[in-house]
């Protein structure tokens, strides 16, 4: 099985990503919530409307980014465990199972549309982030042109 050998075992990566998930959505959430309650809030009481917007929901949006986070690596850990392999195929068949589970609550049709879009999202960043490295490859392989024949003057 070939990979990136610098990362963890899977036990452990299914942590890291949850909490950098989390780690991120909620300084996210920080700062988007601190815009919103300083707009929303009367002028006299802006800093205490942005002390209690983020109080409130910093912590829910950093919640929701670690769960998508967590379940999207013990999903990636679990397809590369059955397909024993490492192919951007495996993030595309995790998301699609993420997009699913969280959906799962709304019923089938909810279930469906969730997996697939999320499907989707996924198989559009792999195909960015392997255009990106070939783009940005040492030695890009170019198809080698034709001589143009010169022109007799």
């Amino acid at each position: 099985m070939s990979g990136d050998h610098s990362r963890d075992p899977c036990p452990m990566v299914i942590v890291n990503d949850f909490g950098g998930a989390f780690a991120m959505g909620a300084i996210g959430g920080t700062i988007w919530h601190s815009v919103k309650g300083f707009r929303n809030s009367p002028v006299g009481e802006r800093w205490q409307g942005v002390k209690s917007a983020v109080r409130l929901r910093a912590p829910t949006l950093g919640g929701n980014f670690g769960a998508w986070g967590g379940m999207f690596s013990f999903f990636d850990c679990t397809v590369k465990a059955v397909r024993k392999t490492e192919d951007p195929w495996n993030s595309i068949i995790s998301g699609f199972l993420v997009g699913g589970a969280l959906a799962v609550r709304g019923g089938w049709k909810h279930m469906r549309n969730s997996a697939i879009i999320c499907g989707f999202i996924l198989a559009g960043m792999e195909g960015a982030g392997i255009a990106m490295s070939r783009m940005m490859a040492e030695n890009p392989v170019a198809p080698a042109l034709p001589e143009a024949p010169l022109a007799a003057a």
